[in-house]
């Protein structure tokens, strides 16, 4: 097979690991355990640091990670309504792919929020240290993603341009029709990377101070990097005016966090009694 290509990053793994039964291991589900198990860990962490009931970060684990793979199959079915229409059953098939991460975190922050209320936990700080967890943990599966070759995207001929030539990829076709193309998923991984290695060590040294700042820059800088980097994907449909659904929930999240980031940021010098002069 002759690939069109001149520059790029040979990557020929076969996505998948092992077949244990009926159990299909791939590297996507491999280091998308390894980064729930890691940004788990981080949350408990940084619970322990500011005294928070470990007991109640495995009970919201409990909840918020099978709710957050039914919100990520949920909204990926929304996007592509036009395929799951006519074939309903597919819905169901989440171990053939499909899975949207806007949907897995916007489902686990409403479930972070319910479950605040419900057990009379501090919302804002439980936010701030499930943010840091969660950025780290995704980083860590977006490993996964560039291994198979998910998410497709715009041909490149950039030297750091990735080529897939393993048939199973679910990338091979698109490298054998045009060459090396962007390895967008690596960007947003860099990208979270950047944002939890300059957070955290923030977080700890005077970010605390006004709960739900860092959750807020987290929400910020991943809309921020999701919105951009969809330009180059191609596997999500336009919905409106050239813009596609990881776009428009980009710009709503960032209409949406900027002033209550204020807002949190006013009610906590306000209560202390910090005034602006």
């Amino acid at each position: 097979m002759m690939f069109n290509t001149v520059l790029g990053i040979e990557i020929a793994l076969d996505p998948n690991i092992v077949k244990i039964g009926d159990v299909l291991i791939t590297w996507h589900g491999l280091f998308t355990a390894m980064g729930i198990f890691v940004g788990l860990n981080v949350i408990l962490r940084l619970a322990r640091l500011r005294s928070l009931d470990e007991d109640n970060i495995y009970t919201l684990a409990l909840v918020a990670i099978p709710s957050g793979i039914v919100g990520a199959r949920g909204l990926f079915v929304i996007e592509h309504w036009s395929y799951f229409s006519g074939s309903p059953l597919d819905i169901i098939r989440v171990n053939e792919g499909g899975i949207s991460v806007w949907g897995a975190l916007l489902t686990g922050v409403i479930v972070t929020v319910c479950f605040a209320k419900w057990r009379n936990y501090p919302l804002r700080v439980l936010l701030d240290i499930c943010g840091l967890g969660m950025i780290l943990g995704l980083a860590i599966g977006r490993v996964g993603d560039l291994i198979n070759g998910e998410h497709l995207a715009k041909a490149t001929d950039l030297p750091w341009g990735v080529l897939y030539t393993d048939p199973d990829s679910p990338a091979f076709a698109h490298s054998l029709a045009f060459g090396s193309h962007h390895p967008a998923t690596t960007y947003e991984m860099l990208s979270l990377l950047s944002m939890f290695f300059v957070l955290l060590p923030l977080f700890l040294r005077f970010l605390n101070r006004w709960s739900g700042v860092t959750f807020s820059f987290v929400a910020i800088g991943y809309a921020v990097t999701r919105f951009f980097l969809t330009e180059i994907r191609l596997d999500s449909p336009e919905v409106f005016n050239g813009f596609v659904a990881p776009q428009i929930i980009s710009g709503v999240i960032i209409i949406i966090v900027v002033p209550l980031m204020l807002l949190w940021v006013k009610d906590t010098d306000s209560s202390r009694g910090i005034t602006q002069s």
